[in-house]
C-alpha cells in the first residue's frame, strides 16, 4: 500500500482512533512493562522519537517516564489530534523512509505497531534509517501483530493492508540491519481490539 494511500486511510479516521485508544494502554499491563524498561534503557541526554505515533497517547507516556519525547506521524490528521491533546509536546509530519533527522541524533526509537502496514520488501530501507539516525547503544521498541507461521502474514487490518509477523522473522530483518534483540515478549489478545498475539521486540544499535 502506498504512503499516500495510508496517509488518507488514517486521516480519514483521525478522531475515531483517537478517541479509540486514547487509553488503551491501561489495560495492557506486560506492554507498559516493556516500554518502562524500553524508557529506563534510553533515559539520558538524546531525544526518544515516537514514530508512526497517532495521536500521540504514547509519546506522551514517554514524556511522563521522564524522556525527551516527540512523535513523528504521516498523518495530518493524526497529528492534529496529537498536537490538540499534547500541545506541550512536538509532532513532526514525516515518513520512516526518509526521517528528517541527524545521524545518530536519538536515544531511542519507539515503533509501537507502526511499520506493520510495509510490505516486507519495504523494511530494509526503513529500519537502515532506523540505525542511521540512533546512536551507538541506542534502544529500538516495536510492537506488531505476531503469527505462527514461518513468514509475514498479510491481512486486512480495520485501516490499511497490514503483516502480521513471527517474532523471530521480525528479529533476524532487524539484525540485518544492524539491530540486534536484547528482549521479546509474545502475549495472548487481551484487548477487544486485539485479534491475534501480540509481539514487542526491544533491540539494540551496537
Amino acid at each position: 500500500m502506498t504512503e499516500s494511500a495510508t496517509r488518507a486511510a488514517y486521516d480519514s479516521v483521525a478522531v475515531l482512533y483517537a478517541d479509540t485508544f486514547r487509553d488503551v494502554m491501561d489495560d495492557l499491563p506486560l506492554d507498559r512493562a516493556m516500554v518502562a524498561a524500553f524508557a529506563e534503557l534510553v533515559r539520558g541526554d538524546l531525544p526518544v522519537a515516537d514514530l508512526g505515533c497517532g495521536p500521540g497517547y504514547l509519546t506522551a507516556h514517554l514524556a511522563s517516564l521522564g524522556l525527551s519525547a516527540f512523535g513523528v506521524d504521516l498523518s495530518p490528521g493524526m497529528l492534529a489530534q496529537a498536537r490538540e491533546e499534547h500541545p506541550d509536546l512536538r509532532f513532526d509530519e514525516g515518513t520512516m523512509t526518509s526521517l528528517d533527522l541527524a545521524d545518530e541524533s536519538l536515544g531511542g526509537i519507539l515503533a509501537w505497531y507502526s511499520i506493520i502496514h510495509k510490505a516486507p520488501d519495504e523494511l530494509p530501507p526503513i529500519l537502515a534509517e532506523f540505525h542511521r539516525v540512533l546512536a551507538p547503544g541506542g534502544h529500538v521498541l516495536v510492537g506488531f501483530q505476531t503469527c505462527e507461521k514461518d513468514t509475514p502474514e498479510p491481512f486486512d487490518h480495520k485501516v490499511a493492508l497490514a503483516y502480521r509477523w513471527p517474532p523471530g522473522g521480525l528479529s533476524a530483518v532487524f539484525r540485518r540491519a544492524g539491530l540486534i534483540e536484547t528482549a521479546r515478549l509474545v502475549r495472548q489478545p487481551t484487548s477487544i481490539h486485539e485479534r491475534t498475539p501480540a509481539g514487542i521486540l526491544l533491540l539494540r544499535k551496537p
